[in-house]
């Protein structure tokens, strides 16, 4: 199949890319950039590369459609279990020591590049069943890819997306309903769906933990110090940081402290 981009199609698009959201295509990957744009073309009725790259310069919403349909959005619930047991058993339960201390009583969790939602309702969820009375809690989740923002708003996952959800979480916090499933309104109300730009300072502030799973990895060096930079700034001077299982930030030049718990490996704030 003949690609669409040429060699001076895909480097432009790639700087573009990169300049917006920091998302890196290389040699490697060059591929699916290529069937992306070609799909946008095709559905779009534009004739020309060209054009299409005008098109993004000048219209800021197709900029958003464009980084939008360039993502790759792969999560489910409860993903990577050793995580969430680490954020019930250490995490959770230093945050709330931390909070006798200032008397704050709201536990700020930011999952960032959420997808469809299923890893901050998975937080929420949690946090609805270990928080102890008096506490309350905020899931910020945010996301570059209005479509699976959208997702996320409604709070209807499909029969096939449920898997791994516990039954007693799947009977306390969802509702079945025609061809799949509703998260209830008392989850649905603590998690606030923003898109969000994460090369872009946040406006967040003492925030307790941030997950951040997967997304990193498609960022060069200087992306990610941009992305852990602005992760420092919102987050309290106590907190915690989940990145994927197979990213690291071994090498790089952050605040960030390596923590290894019982259950998993993460990353913690301490100033």
């Amino acid at each position: 199949m003949t690609d669409i981009l040429n060699d001076a199609d895909f480097d432009r698009f790639r700087k573009v890319i990169y300049k917006e959201c920091g998302i890196t295509f290389s040699g490697t990957n060059r591929p699916i950039l290529d069937s992306r744009i070609k799909e946008i073309l095709r559905e779009k009725k534009i004739a020309t590369v060209d054009e299409y790259y005008n098109l993004i310069l000048s219209d800021r919403e197709e900029m958003k459609r464009m980084l939008d349909s360039i993502t790759t959005n792969l999560t489910r619930f409860f993903r990577n279990q050793p995580h969430f047991d680490a954020f019930i058993n250490y995490v959770i339960p230093h945050v709330l020591e931390e909070k006798k201390k200032t008397g704050d009583r709201t536990v700020r969790v930011w999952s960032a590049g959420c997808s469809t939602g299923e890893e901050p309702y998975t937080i929420a969820m949690i946090l609805k069943k270990i928080l102890p009375p008096g506490y309350s809690f905020s899931v910020t989740a945010s996301d570059i890819s209005l479509k699976s923002l959208m997702v996320g708003q409604s709070g209807f996952y499909a029969d096939n997306k449920i898997d791994g959800v516990p039954a007693d979480y799947l009977s306390a916090f969802f509702t079945k309903v025609n061809g799949g499933y509703q998260i209830s309104k008392e989850i649905m109300e603590h998690v606030k769906f923003d898109y969000h730009n994460l090369q872009h300072e946040s406006g967040m502030k003492n925030l307790d933990v941030v997950f951040c799973r997967n997304v990193m990895i498609y960022f060069d060096e200087a992306a990610q110090l941009v992305v852990l930079n602005n992760f420092w700034n919102a987050m309290a001077q106590h907190s915690y940081l989940f990145i994927g299982h197979s990213e690291s930030l071994f090498g790089m030049k952050t605040k960030f402290e390596f923590l290894k718990t019982d259950w998993a490996c993460l990353y913690q704030k301490n100033s």
